[in-house]
């Protein structure tokens, strides 16, 4: 399987100093991702977890709702043309029953590409679409105070970032900010795709009382992808797109963006955000 990191020779300058060194870089390969055999999508991805890559993106794609869903992943061998694996390919196979619908544009395929459908049909397709309705979930409210230490703890998870400092980073927290599981990628879906496929594997789908943490944006993808997952908060250290904001409030969840210190834009359900009625002002 491919390394996380790989190492390559780099000029460095610095105050007019000219140097060469090694340098620490994120590893970038692609993973198709097969159905029942099928092709049906292919992702740029830091190696690693990608059977819980894989999983996950199927839960967004509306395939797989729970553990029972998934009867197996592998790696599938034979992938090039000497019949070597470059464990780049991987084949999920569903449990007897589980409808496989049809891969086409026609009925809103979300693909990585970030995203691949806009408008009024793709909010209405993951509205209808997701297994885990938010709206029906148990009342869950967090505090400002504790939204603002999520994105020091995100950080502090880490690891591979402090390496090279190329990676996105998406992070589960409780009700009470524990961390309950952070992964790393190239790309930021992938890390959340990750997370859920993880979550997914272990029988722990929907995440209805979970703080979605993600560095970067908030985009449709990544709050189309939450939804299907059943998690009622999302927040970003940077800004929501429209489309994200409006698929929040289709669904009911919760979007903050711009969260920095404890500064914060609350998007949509704010009814989550345990605030101060006096502190709040039009």
């Amino acid at each position: 399987m491919g390394r996380v990191t790989e190492r390559r020779k780099v000029i460095r300058i610095r105050d007019g100093a000219v140097s060469t060194r090694p340098d620490t870089l994120v590893a970038e390969e692609p993973l198709e991702i097969r159905l029942n055999g099928k092709p049906l999508a292919i992702t740029m991805r830091t190696p690693g977890d990608d059977f819980a890559l894989a999983a996950g993106f199927l839960v967004s794609e509306g395939v797989l709702a729970s553990a029972p869903d998934l009867r197996n992943i592998v790696y599938c061998a034979g992938a090039t043309a000497d019949g070597s694996n470059t464990y780049n390919v991987v084949d999920v196979t569903t449990a007897p029953g589980v409808t496989v619908p049809d891969i086409t544009l026609e009925r809103n395929v979300y693909t990585t590409s970030s995203c691949g459908l806009c408008g009024k049909a793709s909010l209405d397709a993951v509205r209808t679409t997701t297994r885990h309705p938010i709206a029906g979930t148990p009342p869950l409210r967090v505090t400002p105070e504790l939204l603002s230490e999520l994105p020091d703890r995100l950080r502090a998870a880490q690891r591979v970032f402090d390496r090279t400092g190329g990676l996105h980073a998406a992070a589960l927290f409780d009700e009470h900010g524990e961390l309950l599981d952070v992964r790393e990628d190239v790309g930021r879906h992938n890390a959340v795709d990750k997370l859920v496929g993880r979550a997914l594997q272990s029988g722990n789908l929907p995440l209805s009382r979970t703080v979605l943490m993600v560095s970067g944006r908030a985009s449709f993808e990544l709050a189309q992808k939450a939804v299907m997952a059943g998690i009622p908060v999302l927040a970003a250290v940077s800004a929501p797109s429209s489309l994200a904001v409006d698929l929040a409030a289709e669904t009911g969840m919760t979007l903050v963006g711009f969260l920095r210190g404890s500064s914060m834009n609350v998007y949509a359900g704010e009814e989550r955000i345990a605030l101060r009625a006096a502190a709040v002002r039009a």
